[in-house]
């Protein structure tokens, strides 16, 4: 059935540069139809030097919200009237509120990446943990394992400096929180060593997504516990070759397909004040992956 929309419907949408990959719009018109709200959510493609314009636009337009791809994530920033405390510290917005015209941006990647451990059933809590990059992606992922009280937090990278720079971000606020941060090149004896005491082990890169499958960082799983839990925030393919080495050898896997629908959840959550419904999007997601060729990791 074709949706019929009238002058009181909600608009929404996701906006990046490029926009064409997101699956976004199929997994939250999914979520719109499955709770019978009166809203429709579309994709717009927003060159990085017209970001102001757009924001402006879509605030004048009174739309009632919107996600944030890249490039726009940090962007967006400027343009908005308030940050939640997930968005502030991360120092990007996914997902931005229009209430009467006031702009509240929010990162809800915190929550996607946190649900799925939890689905999971993994508890960061007094953990150590390794986390693999230092981009984008790791800022929320290291975010929300502070925020979960991991005991210790590695940050590998092939760019020590980057993840320096990333954990001195973060060190006052890991301070309060009672995390230990350590930066490390991904290819030294003493990242081998935080590697064998891991018990959870994240891959915030996109080495080994389609189409370069062959990819993954450079850890070997036969180093580590036989209890360390294996966790590629990648969606595409299933299952990277990070994730099948550790599952070949029995650890416990977690792909990012369930991180992309939790955070479209909350962010679904954050408009209409009702939760989503988890397994439409999940269905939706799936539906469309089969026919995908690439799409970016949900935190790139």
């Amino acid at each position: 059935m074709i949706k019929t929309i009238t002058g009181t419907t909600q608009n929404l949408g996701v906006m990046g540069w490029p926009i064409a990959h997101s699956l976004s719009p199929a997994m939250q018109n999914a979520a719109i139809a499955a709770a019978s709200v009166d809203a429709v959510y579309t994709a717009f493609a927003v060159e990085p030097q017209a970001l102001a314009l757009a924001v402006a636009g879509l605030r004048t337009l009174h739309f009632r919200g919107w996600n944030v791809t890249i490039p726009h994530k940090q962007a967006i920033m400027d343009a908005l009237d308030e940050i939640d405390e997930d968005a502030a510290a991360i120092g990007a917005v996914n997902t931005v509120v229009n209430d009467g015209g006031r702009l509240k941006g929010y990162n809800t990647d915190v929550v996607g990446f946190l649900g799925g451990l939890r689905d999971a059933g993994f508890d960061p809590a007094e953990k150590n943990v390794v986390l693999l990059g230092a981009g984008g992606a790791a800022r929320a992922a290291l975010w929300g394992l502070m925020k979960s009280h991991a005991m210790r937090v590695t940050v590998g990278a092939r760019h020590p400096e980057k993840a320096e720079a990333l954990i001195d971000d973060f060190a006052a606020r890991a301070s309060m929180l009672g995390t230990k941060l350590a930066a490390m090149h991904w290819e030294t004896e003493a990242f081998r060593g935080a590697f064998s005491h891991a018990d959870l082990v994240v891959n915030v890169t996109p080495l080994g997504m389609t189409p370069h499958t062959d990819d993954k960082p450079p850890v070997d799983w036969r180093e580590a516990k036989p209890d360390a839990f294996a966790y590629d925030i990648i969606y595409t393919p299933e299952e990277t070759r990070f994730l099948h080495e550790a599952a070949a050898l029995g650890h416990r896997t977690l792909n990012g397909e369930d991180m992309l629908v939790q955070q479209g959840a909350a962010a679904f959550e954050l408009w209409f004040g009702r939760k989503a419904d988890a397994s439409v999007m999940k269905q939706t997601l799936r539906a469309q992956l089969s026919g995908a060729e690439l799409v970016h990791p949900v935190l790139a």
